[in-house]
């Protein structure tokens, strides 16, 4: 259960050859139907009943003997700890909007938001639908394979995953359609990053890179679907096109960092700011730490521990320092930290926080511990010990989480202060200029919406 080998039960009911049957194909017009419906009545859901599928899906697991449980929490994770993950971002990208909204934070300028954007009550709204759906649909999956109906078991992920899809481009003015189109607009530039980049491009883009293992996770769980892999052995077969072997894991681990490269590279050609070229050679410096990693499956056992292995700590350590430093000196600079928490009206969270010299101890620490656990993560022959690498990732998410209060109020500050942005400019080794460019776009807007 917690990253062991495991040994697998040839003649296990619960368990098919690969390729025996295609989920997709299989499932009848009835089968499709009830998914629906089970995904159209979440609206009904409140708290108790959510605690009663969450009981069921226990009592499923207990029911299941211990060699299918263990083949169980193997293969589940793959389907659902990504989009559980996600989730959670979603909840505490919330909690920054409330800060945010709290503190006098005009983010909306920032991202160049609309008047129609989304509140953080609203996205906390979204967050509870998604944890509500995912835990929902993850309880029928525990339990139709519990009962040994593993057919209509693996339908589960594979209607959740189309379900969130069609939510997210259906072309309607439902489900907070602008927003929606927002986010794929965003994601459109950080693919193909021609155009200037904008903050919310760039801001985007370094979630991603936090969520690089939630990407690969997602890949491998659309690989099984396509390859009707669900809930077969082929999930123990590291070799197979879908296993932890694959070559496709280490350049989706990689893909989040090639686009903040790019975007690097782009902003260096609109601003000639020698930082963006340094800031670059930051997401460079994950390369070596993803693809020396992956080497360890096709190498023998003493090249890896004399020759690649060194060389991958090496990297890591590059990486995780080069990434640390940036945080501080310029993404968050440490001379502007005098208003983060600080609430237009009392708040007990204001009182806590606002102006403790502890918590910039706690934030600067932390951050320098999760960047190292994070190149740890990173590493592919370390991902088959799943449970620490979601623990690993749920710590990167909140470490992102309190990175982006920092980030965001360090370019609010320069909105409301250009003369002393201005004059720190001035001096060519400052980190202090901010993305070439992307503070004066910020300062006309910002004067535009009456700032």
């Amino acid at each position: 259960m917690f990253g062991g080998v495991f040994s697998v039960p040839v003649n296990n009911p619960h368990l098919r050859k690969s390729g025996s049957r295609l989920i997709i194909a299989n499932l009848g017009e009835n089968d499709l139907k009830n998914s629906s419906m089970q995904l159209g009545t979440i609206a009904k859901l409140r708290s108790p009943l959510l605690l009663s599928s969450l009981k069921i899906g226990w009592e499923s697991v207990m029911k299941m003997g211990q060699d299918t449980r263990e083949l169980f929490f193997y293969e589940t994770f793959l389907y659902y700890n990504p989009l559980l993950l996600i989730t959670m971002m979603v909840w505490l990208w919330g909690v920054n909007l409330w800060v945010f909204s709290r503190t006098g934070v005009d983010y909306a300028a920032i991202f160049y938001l609309g008047p129609d954007h989304l509140s953080h009550k609203e996205i906390w709204k979204c967050a509870r639908w998604m944890t509500t759906i995912i835990l929902t649909s993850m309880t029928a999956y525990l339990y139709l394979y519990s009962h040994g109906d593993v057919s209509l078991a693996a339908s589960q992920p594979i209607v959740l995953y189309l379900s969130a899809v069609i939510i997210l481009i259906i072309p309607f003015d439902i489900f907070y359609m602008s927003s929606r189109y927002y986010l794929l607009w965003t994601f459109w530039r950080i693919l193909f990053p021609v155009q200037t980049v904008s903050f919310s491009d760039f801001f985007l883009a370094d979630i991603l890179t936090s969520l690089s293992k939630v990407l690969s996770d997602l890949e491998r769980s659309v690989c099984r679907m396509v390859h009707r892999q669900v809930a077969t052995v082929a999930w123990f077969e590291a070799d197979s096109v879908c296993g932890s072997h694959s070559a496709v894991i280490p350049l989706v681990l990689v893909l989040p960092y090639l686009f903040r490269l790019f975007q690097c590279i782009r902003q260096y050609k609109d601003s000639k700011d020698i930082a963006n070229i340094w800031n670059a050679g930051k997401y460079l410096t994950a390369v070596p730490v993803i693809f020396l990693s992956a080497l360890k499956y096709f190498i023998d056992q003493d090249t890896w521990t004399y020759s690649i292995q060194p060389a991958w700590i090496l990297s890591g350590l590059a990486n995780t320092f080069f990434s640390f430093f940036w945080d501080v000196l310029r993404d968050w600079d440490l001379s502007v930290f005098t208003r983060i928490f600080k609430f237009t009206k009392p708040n007990l969270c204001s009182h806590l926080l606002y102006g403790r010299r502890w918590v910039y101890v706690w934030v600067i620490g932390s951050n320098l511990v999760l960047r190292w656990t994070w190149t740890y993560k990173l590493s592919a022959h370390l991902r088959n010990n799943y449970i620490t690498v979601f623990i690993i990732t749920l710590l990167e998410i909140y470490r992102r989480f309190q990175w982006a209060f920092f980030r965001i109020e360090n370019v609010w500050y320069k909105i409301n202060n250009p003369k002393r942005t201005t004059s720190h400019q001035t001096n060519p080794v400052s980190l202090q200029n901010d993305n070439g460019g992307e503070q004066e776009k910020l300062l006309a807007h910002s004067h535009s919406l009456g700032v």
